[in-house]
């Protein structure tokens, strides 16, 4: 079995079909909401990402099949006044589930990351999703807190 990691290329025709396959996979899966991608994002998403200077994705090929996908945005942290990458998507394929890919995605995540000099790597996950928090902290991920009588940090959103 070969493996191989890259920073896509969003204006390569290859990455980017294998990018929006992907994520349309992480999309129709129950983490990742049961719908499909719509029409609309997966014609204009690579655009979109090759319009937006702070984003960032990395791909994992195994024996030359698109086999998982990582998005990232780079952010800045006004407390440390350096840039942090958030990771936004990550899938594997569930074909290739349980070979570690999602560790090896993240080691190329960091590595970005560090030639950035960022100074965080951030992310959310669901409550219910066992195996990915397993794999977060096992990379050294862990709650956000500024102060433990304050409580961990809580991902909200308000839909527009």
């Amino acid at each position: 079995m070969s493996v191989e990691i890259l920073q896509a290329d969003y204006t390569n025709p290859q990455h980017a079909e294998d990018l929006v396959t992907l994520l349309n996979g992480y999309a129709l899966d129950p983490m990742g909401g049961g719908q499909a991608l719509s029409e609309y994002t997966q014609q204009n998403l690579v655009t979109a990402l090759i319009n937006t200077p702070n984003a960032v994705s990395v791909l994992c090929y195994v024996d030359g099949k698109p086999a998982g996908l990582i998005n990232c945005f780079q952010g800045f942290s006004t407390f440390k006044c350096k840039p942090i990458l958030n990771i936004h998507d990550v899938t594997v394929n569930s074909e290739f589930r349980g070979l570690g890919l999602s560790m090896k995605m993240m080691e190329k995540v960091e590595s970005i990351a560090k030639e950035r000099g960022v100074c965080k790597l951030t992310l959310e996950v669901l409550e219910g999703n066992a195996v990915a928090k397993n794999a977060y902290i096992k990379f050294g991920f862990a709650g956000y807190e500024l102060d433990p009588e304050m409580g961990k940090a809580m991902f909200w959103e308000k839909v527009l």
